[in-house]
């Protein structure tokens, strides 16, 4: 079996899954990898066919999508090039994580293809929305990467369709530990917006994860990190209490390891807002915004007794074969 699987890159959370679920698509057939985006800081440390520039997302200073960066850096005419000239149709799957040009190249060559990943949960209505629902959100996740058959990914099974979040071999091997740091995760932040809050807490160091940083260093409180993989993972299995945004996989894999979890989903971001609809139900800290307006409910945070998540993790062999099986 020839397999093609399409990995959007606008972020880290696709790429880290991608590496977990290489070893298992490998033994189904013959696999080729397609990569659409431009702007994850992590490596794709497997062999990639294809690449295209895709749609890429970018952010403001402060907490919030830069809309005039993410149109400048659209490319409709590369995008169509890229979609003629992807060769769906010499496959016999299509495993599509979220991409536009792949899904573009399905349709325009009638070939079949599976959305599989977070974003498809979106399809079933049970998925947890924000009160304020987004008609442009709901329509960008329904019919940015439309397939033939939709297998999701989210916190909880809240339909048929939709499974446990894949967690990294590493966080499913580890014996987490409490050393007493705050993680922080925030791409959308830059240092200056936020540093001064995070000062506050000291003497409780802050191990904090920037796509700037190069190689690590300590200033007073703050452990400054470099976005690396070996890194962030150490950090994370013997925090305290992680602070990111409103993706999907890093909070998951904080809540797997049951560790404290403040979430700061980036502004006009609507799949992030609908993760924080579904992460306040179960009583996690949401922060619309981090600044020195909201530093109070941040530092009440670090104070507060741990609410206790459990989370199950996804057996990749059970869904690829749901993925499989019709």
């Amino acid at each position: 079996m020839k397999i093609l699987y399409s990995v959007q890159a606008t972020g880290n959370g696709h790429i880290s899954r991608a590496h977990q679920l290489y070893p298992y698509l490998c033994e189904m057939g013959e696999l080729d990898i397609m990569l659409s985006g431009s702007n994850a800081t992590l490596p794709m440390d497997i062999p990639v066919t294809f690449r295209s520039k895709g749609m890429s997302l970018f952010y403001s200073r402060c907490g919030g999508l830069d809309y005039l960066k993410t149109w400048n850096a659209f490319s409709y005419r590369q995008i169509r090039k890229n979609a003629r000239d992807l060769p769906v149709e010499k496959y016999d799957l299509v495993i599509n994580d979220f991409d536009h040009v792949t899904a573009r190249a399905c349709r325009l060559k009638n070939v079949p293809s599976v959305q599989f990943g977070h974003q498809a949960s979106f399809m079933s209505s049970a998925t947890p929305r924000p009160s304020d629902k987004s008609i442009i959100g709901e329509l960008i996740l329904k019919k940015y990467a439309p397939a033939t058959r939709y297998v999701g990914l989210h916190f909880d099974r809240y339909d048929d369709f939709i499974f446990p979040p894949v967690i990294k071999e590493s966080f499913l091997q580890s014996k987490p530990k409490d050393h007493g740091h705050i993680t922080v995760y925030t791409p959308a932040y830059q240092t200056d917006c936020i540093e001064n809050i995070f000062r506050q807490i000291a003497p409780m160091e802050v191990h904090w994860f920037l796509p700037h940083i190069t190689s690590p260093y300590k200033d007073g409180n703050i452990h400054f990190f470099p976005v690396d993989q070996r890194f962030f993972n150490e950090s994370l299995i013997h925090c305290h209490g992680l602070v990111t945004g409103g993706g999907f996989e890093t909070p998951a894999e904080a809540l797997y390891l049951k560790k404290k979890l403040l979430i700061i989903p980036i502004d006009g971001q609507y799949e992030q807002q609908c993760n924080a609809a579904a992460l306040e139900k179960a009583g996690i800290t949401k922060l619309r915004f981090l600044d020195e307006s909201t530093a109070p409910i941040f530092l009440d945070w670090v104070k507060k007794e741990h609410i206790s998540f459990t989370l199950e993790a996804n057996d990749i062999r059970e869904t690829l074969d749901y993925l499989m099986s019709k």
